[in-house]
């Protein structure tokens, strides 16, 4: 194997790793900024359906069982999806990192936002998984791009601590 495939191979390992630390970063700012919010009086709730994650999970547990997730599935399911997704954008960043260092501008907060625009803004709404832009609140867009950027920023320090403690080439 090449040093350059070698190098990808690395950035892709570290970069899962990166993005489940970042996954959970991103649910500590979630669980902080709308803690504030509900002190300043205001309510960052999604709306009354089932978060993306979960309606994610559901799906494919319909494909594959021919059921939906019971209610009591629903949390530990959308985790799940939340953590796997993570890994999957991590180790994409990784990967990038290692090939294009540009990926890594703003210490990770551009691909954080650039993750929001495709899978939030994108993605989320033509799979039908959440409402599109222009039906959710600018507050509640200003959250989802906050939370990404808090995503993006932990990936990039997550990469950054692996990448030390495992060193190049070990």
């Amino acid at each position: 194997m090449s040093h350059e495939a070698s190098n990808v191979w690395r950035g892709v390992l570290l970069g899962a790793a990166a993005g489940l630390a970042a996954s959970w970063a991103m649910e500590q700012y979630q669980a902080a900024a709308s803690k504030a919010a509900e002190a300043a009086g205001q309510d960052l709730g999604g709306g009354d359906g089932d978060p993306a994650t979960v309606q994610a999970a559901d799906r494919a547990v319909r494909r594959v069982t021919g059921e939906g997730l019971a209610d009591a599935q629903k949390s530990s399911a959308g985790e799940a999806v939340h953590y796997a997704f993570g890994a999957f954008l991590g180790a994409v960043y990784g990967a990038l990192a290692e090939v294009a260092p540009a990926v890594r501008s703003g210490f990770g907060s551009i691909y954080g936002l650039v993750v929001a625009l495709v899978a939030d803004e994108g993605a989320v709404p033509r799979l039908r998984l959440g409402p599109g832009p222009s039906e959710t609140p600018a507050k509640l867009q200003a959250y989802a791009l906050s939370s990404h950027v808090a995503f993006g920023v932990s990936l990039e320090a997550a990469r950054r601590v692996l990448s030390l403690v495992f060193g190049p080439g070990r």
